[in-house]
């Protein structure tokens, strides 16, 4: 019997240099001045901190930083960007089908989010009637699955090796295997979306999205 975990969100090495001395041209050792010992402190680590500034920067400069995320996304991404309908089916068939919809549709509708086996989330209409819910397997965790209420694949998210470290991106397709839209993961609280044609659909700051002239459109209820 699965082991269930109620959370209450939704889904998602120092390296020591050895130090080289080199002696050069010293014939003897009683010539060698012995320099004084400083004392060694340890460097301080600091974290950085990632800011939201879509809404103090100029224009100029968002312009410029949706350029760079769309190259990041469409040009130099480790992960595969589109595939054919073949190859889709190939890689995803196992897929197409929540042989445990019926269980998936409970847990999910109960507000379970995540068991030994996955991560779940659930998308309600009008907030009270499931109609997909996504599935994130803990053993293949760079892939999202998203069901209709009877099991039906409907969107497939394909996440890049990086994560769950950021930055990763994640790719979205449709049950055809087309892609739908292209996500850039800066951190927890900032992404930024495009469509498939490369076109900038927003920067997510946690619960509210921004479009190109930093003017608010959407807001969503989890992050």
């Amino acid at each position: 019997m699965k082991k269930i975990i109620i959370l209450s969100t939704c889904l998602m090495a120092t390296m020591f240099l050895p130090q080289a001395f080199a002696l050069e041209n010293i014939t003897s050792l009683d010539d060698v001045e012995v320099p004084v010992q400083e004392e060694i402190t340890e460097p301080k680590i600091l974290k950085a901190e990632i800011k939201f500034d879509w809404l103090e920067i100029s224009q100029a400069q968002r312009d410029e930083n949706i350029e760079h995320f769309k190259n990041l996304l469409f040009e130099n991404n480790t992960s595969k960007i589109k595939y054919t309908k073949e190859e889709f089916n190939k890689e995803f068939s196992a897929y197409k089908k929540d042989k445990d919809f019926k269980l998936h549709y409970m847990l999910t509708n109960e507000g379970v989010t995540e068991d030994e086996d996955a991560k779940y989330c659930a998308f309600y209409f009008k907030k009270n009637t499931l109609v997909m819910y996504a599935i994130q397997y803990k053993n293949n965790p760079t892939k999202a699955f998203y069901y209709t209420a009877f099991g039906k694949l409907y969107y497939t998210d394909v996440i890049s090796d990086e994560y769950p470290n950021f930055p990763y991106t994640s790719m979205q397709y449709n049950r055809k295997g087309e892609l739908k839209s292209a996500i850039y993961f800066v951190s927890k609280d900032i992404q930024y979306m495009f469509d498939p044609d490369m076109n900038f659909q927003g920067i997510w700051y946690k619960d509210k999205m921004y479009d190109k002239n930093g003017k608010q459109t959407i807001t969503r209820t989890a992050w």
